[in-house]
């Protein structure tokens, strides 16, 4: 059994036998599918339920298994590792949000050399450890430091919390804080880095460090600029639309009609997946426009020949934003 992880067997089992499912599909993070086997053979053994594994890929609380559960005709979708993001879902599920157990002392300790520069932090984390944020707060005010937790705002569903795709709540208080610290992962951490001017310390649950995020970021930075301007020069462009319910990000009519007033060609495509093997069936385009997660330009552009931007960053491409409204703004 995984203990680093409260998996809430019994909170699934009851929600199981009250709503009398017959057929559940359950859908797990990429890294914890290896408790497939474990998790279905102890919920069958509770329930009178069928139970079945999502195989697919699951990126976030955006990307629910919905016509997966639909297509199998089953009666509720178990989503774990994220809490409730899209606000409006046409079929039962519940969320399992799956703390973290393990304890952050020492790594605030270990924090206290970068921050003790800062009068004002903002504190944030991803959803496995809000249940933390307290204890991270009073610790940093016994340091003196005054503490923001920033309110929800956007796709976040508590105050603190942090998603992949923007930070809106970071955004409110980022004039009011010095420097942000992040409890949780490099995703979410390069993900405020990319958001707000602030300084952005990460406390590494995973590899047990305090990261100072700003050489990272640089470098991102950097790849956005070529990856920007390569679109600006391409002569063909491939605009992809994220058919996943909660992966659209921005409209495709917006920046084709202006692709081709600069006289390029366009097309649009959809996707569930954005893969290597998919893009390079496109031959001849070099440059595409990625509307699904904003991460997929950002965070996988060495897994691609062709270069990927975000809706944001096409809008500096044709002009309708500036490079600099990027760097004040922030790229999520």
């Amino acid at each position: 059994m995984n203990s680093k992880f409260d998996f809430q067997e019994d909170y699934v089992i009851n929600e199981i036998n009250n709503r009398k499912s017959k057929l559940v599909l359950v859908q797990l993070p990429e890294g914890l599918k290896q408790e497939a086997i474990r998790l279905v053979k102890y919920f069958e053994s509770k329930t009178k339920s069928e139970i079945i594994i999502s195989g697919e890929t699951c990126w976030g609380g955006c990307d629910l298994a919905l016509d997966e559960a639909k297509n199998l005709s089953a009666d509720l979708l178990v989503h774990y590792g994220h809490a409730p993001f899209m606000k409006k879902v046409d079929f039962p599920v519940i969320y399992i949000e799956m703390k973290d157990k393990t304890p952050i002392y020492s790594l605030l300790e270990k924090s206290k050399k970068d921050v003790v520069k800062f009068k004002s932090i903002g504190l944030v984390c991803s959803v496995q450890h809000i249940y933390q944020l307290e204890q991270a707060k009073n610790f940093f005010e016994n340091l003196g430091k005054k503490v923001i937790i920033p309110n929800k705002k956007g796709y976040a569903y508590y105050d603190g919390h942090i998603v992949g795709c923007e930070y809106n709540s970071l955004k409110s208080i980022s004039g009011d804080v010095d420097a942000f610290v992040v409890i949780g992962n490099k995703f979410h951490s390069l993900g405020a880095a990319l958001s707000v001017r602030n300084q952005v310390y990460l406390l590494d649950i995973y590899n047990q460090e305090v990261v100072d995020m700003t050489k990272l970021r640089d470098k991102v930075i950097k790849q956005r600029f070529a990856a920007i301007e390569k679109v600006r020069n391409s002569n063909k462009i491939g605009i992809i639309v994220g058919i996943k319910p909660g992966q659209k990000f921005g409209s495709f009519k917006v920046i084709k009609n202006k692709f081709e007033d600069a006289g390029k060609e366009v097309v649009i495509i959809t996707m569930t997946e954005i893969t290597k093997d998919k893009l390079v069936n496109f031959h001849g385009i070099s440059a595409f426009v990625e509307l699904a997660c904003p991460r997929i330009a950002i965070e996988d552009h060495e897994k691609y020949d062709q270069t990927l931007v975000t809706f944001r960053e096409a809008l500096v491409a044709i002009g309708k934003l500036k490079w600099e409204d990027l760097i004040e703004y922030g790229f999520l």
